[in-house]
């Protein structure tokens, strides 16, 4: 028992050892679109997809969305296809084309909610965005494919407003528009135009455990 004495008020006398707790990764930026169907909010993915995130968020401040148009619905099903919104192909609203940044090498997947950047070739992605409206896998980089099988270049999600993401796409569609020759079908009647999109103040980050009180 007096050895245990012993060995208990050795280990009290015994300097504290400061326990390191890492820092909290700092918050992801969020975007709030604006539109005449309503907001939603996006969470752009500047860790994993720097270069696609980066690319958005340009558009962003430098404020090239505002008055663009959601000028495609892809609706395979319900719950199950795509909307497109963006510069359209207007020079006034394009930036320069950005390197292909696959999900094979992201590990971002296309699933439900998920904005990427549309693109013909790998290399010529601007300003046209998509967000999937249901789990979309075949958007993903596959490199098993023949051809080119790098898919989109997914970048984020919305975090907030699918809701008026689903009004987008459920909104009826010319069966006889096309824009320049394409998307015959695909066209929404009344597009739904971005009125604003704006980076929201950064979320605060929850405090380490034991200290303080939760930010408002």
């Amino acid at each position: 028992m007096r050895w245990m004495l012993g060995v208990m008020a050795g280990l009290a006398a015994m300097p504290a050892v400061a326990q390191t707790v890492p820092a909290p990764a700092a918050p992801l930026p969020r975007v709030a679109v604006v539109t005449s169907a309503g907001r939603f909010v996006v969470e752009a993915d500047t860790a994993r997809a720097p270069i696609s995130a980066g690319n958005f968020l340009r558009y962003v401040d430098q404020r090239k969305l505002d008055g663009t148009r959601f000028y495609r619905v892809v609706k395979v099903a319900d719950h199950f296809g795509f909307v497109q919104f963006g510069s359209n192909g207007d020079p006034k609203k394009s930036l320069p084309p950005v390197k292909h940044e696959p999900t094979s090498t992201t590990g971002l997947k296309h699933l439900d909610g998920t904005l990427s950047t549309a693109r013909l070739a790998p290399g010529t992605a601007r300003g046209e965005f998509t967000v999937a409206v249901g789990d979309q896998p075949s958007f993903d980089a596959d490199p098993a494919r023949p051809g080119d099988n790098q898919g989109y270049a997914a970048f984020g999600r919305v975090v907030e407003g699918m809701d008026v993401v689903m009004r987008v796409f459920d909104a009826p569609v010319s069966p006889d528009t096309a824009l320049r020759g394409a998307f015959k079908g695909e066209v929404p009647v009344v597009p739904v135009t971005i009125l604003t999109a704006r980076r929201l103040p950064p979320l605060q980050s929850s405090p380490a455990r034991g200290g303080g009180s939760p930010q408002g």
